[in-house]
């Protein structure tokens, strides 16, 4: 007879694994953090929001599978995709949901989950490049493109530099090649906003969650608001 899994690491049907169910909770909170944000359960997976995306062509997950694989309970795949470092933020798709989801702060939510638990595509550093715009504000207060550039490719792809040598030179003869990024006046002020701004919470109370361990709706509001209300 062949060999099973010990029955203690198996999981009964809708139950989720320890680290699905953690990254369930830390998405959840994230939902709490936005205003509406329990508006997640009214998805009705019409595919609006792919529709209406102008990058989904380059997206391996689509939006409305976002809503899917979260109702699975494979909030991981999520985090390891491309898709929500390719997001372009132009919120067409939350303008155009008929049920007024607001998918593109989900995937802001998302992408700081995947940063804080370095979860990443392989194949897709594009988180490099939003950290290093992070340190880059959060030391000079702007951006500089060439300086961001020369950053990120220093940390995923240093060879591309030598590539880039001779427009590098003609650039630099013609005083176009800035590679120190000069400080805005104030910087202490700005540094104090995005550390305030990283503190404050929302003044939507919370919703009551229950059941982190299940997959489907049921964990981002009780059972009577799911039910509309009803007592």
């Amino acid at each position: 007879m062949a060999a099973t899994e010990p029955r203690s690491t198996q999981l009964n049907p809708g139950e989720l694994s320890a680290r699905e169910s953690a990254l369930r909770a830390a998405f959840l909170a994230e939902v709490e953090r936005i205003p509406g944000g329990d508006r997640l359960r009214r998805c009705i997976q019409c595919g609006t929001c792919s529709g209406s995306c102008p990058v989904s062509y380059a997206m391996d997950v689509q939006p409305r599978q976002l809503v899917a694989l979260f109702r699975a309970g494979d909030i991981e795949s999520i985090l390891r995709s491309r898709t929500i470092w390719i997001c372009a933020s132009c919120y067409a798709c939350t303008v155009r949901c008929p049920s007024g989801i607001k998918i593109t702060d989900l995937i802001y939510g998302l992408k700081r989950i995947a940063m804080e638990r370095s979860i990443r595509h392989r194949e897709a550093p594009v988180f490099a490049l939003s950290r290093e715009f992070t340190r880059l504000i959060r030391r000079t207060g702007r951006n500089n493109e060439l300086v961001l550039v020369r950053r990120y490719l220093m940390r995923v792809a240093p060879w591309r530099l030598l590539g880039m040598l001779p427009l590098g030179w003609r650039m630099w003869r013609a005083g176009r090649l800035p590679w120190r990024t000069r400080r805005i006046r104030g910087i202490e002020g700005l540094r104090r906003i995005i550390a305030k701004a990283e503190t404050m919470e929302t003044a939507f109370p919370r919703q009551k969650r229950t059941r982190f361990g299940h997959i489907g709706y049921a964990a981002i509001a009780d059972d009577s608001a799911l039910r509309g209300g009803a007592s």
